[in-house]
């Protein structure tokens, strides 16, 4: 309070006589203010004087204990059942149950801060990012295994293959390892229940791309029969696999709320409960779709008619005995280009070989068989 504000108003109390229009008019008030702070005076004394709360006196938009009960409970009851419990999958569970008054996003998240149940991390707080998406279910799925362990402790691998548009779980498969034929298996039960992709993305695992180490893997050389075009993340880069990733915490905390399987069977009968719920729940990023009603919703992408063929080229050293390595073969060039470092180009089984500006082989690998050796076909050029 200013001090002579406080003064003028002790006097006027007191039956002083003071310009009150002038004082107000120098120290930049409103009579109805001068006013107010004399009344308050002579009822409360120096107490007047103390700011009031401006608070409003009632609050509408405030939920009662009942409201406060739902939240809390539907929080307890999603994160015994290891699913998401954030604020936006509470507020699902209170509009399922028919819960009314439905209370905001905001408010479940004031109500859950206010009891402990989280707590603000700024830090943590994402960027703004454009999401990038296939146009078309069928588009691209993507494919990943991850460990996990059974009631003995035995490490097994879960393969989980999410269609890039809808993120509709397509298969999720118990296998021993992430290895080609499992593999292999957990994508025949995928085609067999949604159709052939047109594309398929992995990260550099060797039972899925063997893209970077220039050469194809079996599984490659299967999509590549079936007209789809597989393709690899750049290495050590997992966000270009990310709904893949994310998914993974899904179905590892969904997992962790259950008993532990003993055996691949009954692991693969959870991963099939799992799948039910996952597609048909509601999803944040896809606006509240669930991801089958998303995946059902527009025209399926079709892969290419006819087989694809995947290209590149690579380099391999020379041999002391003149056999490079290339895509699980070994290539005989012969002793005379012992050294030397060639350049393969490749498309499909098809290869050629040069050395310098100098083909030294061409051939279909023969898969049949590891060891390619030289036939007796006539190669042009000298070393």
């Amino acid at each position: 309070m200013d001090p002579e504000f406080v003064a003028a108003i002790a006097r006027v109390a007191h039956g002083e006589k003071i310009n009150v229009a002038r004082f107000c008019h120098q120290h930049g008030l409103s009579r109805d203010t001068f006013c107010k702070y004399l009344a308050r005076f002579r009822a409360e004394g120096a107490d007047g004087f103390t700011r009031r709360s401006t608070a409003p006196r009632r609050r509408p938009s405030t939920l009662g204990p009942a409201a406060v009960e739902a939240v809390l409970r539907a929080r307890k009851e999603l994160a015994d059942e290891g699913r998401d419990n954030g604020p936006i999958s509470i507020r699902w569970r209170l509009e399922d149950a028919g819960t009314s008054p439905l209370p905001s996003r905001a408010s479940i998240h004031r109500i859950l801060r206010a009891h402990g149940q989280i707590v603000p991390q700024p830090r943590k707080k994402p960027k703004t990012r454009r999401r990038f998406e296939y146009a078309d279910p069928n588009g691209c799925w993507q494919i990943d295994g991850m460990e996990h362990c059974l009631a003995d402790g035995t490490k097994v691998c879960i393969v989980q293959i999410l269609d890039d548009h809808s993120r509709l779980d397509v298969g999720t498969y118990a296998a021993a390892s992430e290895n080609g034929a499992d593999t292999w298996a957990a994508l025949q039960h995928a085609f067999a229940g949604y159709g052939l992709p047109v594309k398929l993305l992995s990260d550099n695992g060797l039972a899925f791309s063997g893209k970077h180490r220039g050469r194809m893997v079996e599984l490659e050389r299967r999509l590549a029969e079936r007209g789809i075009t597989a393709i690899a993340s750049t290495p050590h880069h997992p966000q270009t696999c990310g709904k893949d990733e994310r998914s993974h915490q899904t179905l590892q905390k969904w997992l962790a709320a259950r008993p532990p399987a003993d055996t691949l069977a009954d692991l693969q009968h959870l991963l099939e409960e799992y799948r039910q719920i996952y597609n048909h729940r509601r999803h944040q990023s896809l606006a509240g779709q669930t991801p089958q009603q998303r995946y059902d919703a527009r025209p399926k992408a079709l892969p290419a008619t006819g087989p694809h063929r995947p290209s590149g080229l690579t380099s391999r050293p020379v041999s002391a005995t003149g056999v490079i390595a290339f895509s699980g073969c070994s290539i005989v060039l012969g002793r005379r280009w012992a050294g030397r470092t060639a350049t393969v180009y490749w498309q499909g089984d098809r290869v050629a070989v040069m050395i310098g500006d100098t083909l030294a082989r061409q051939l279909t690998l023969n898969r049949s068989v590891r060891y390619q050796r030289l036939t007796n076909q006539k190669l042009s050029g000298k070393p």
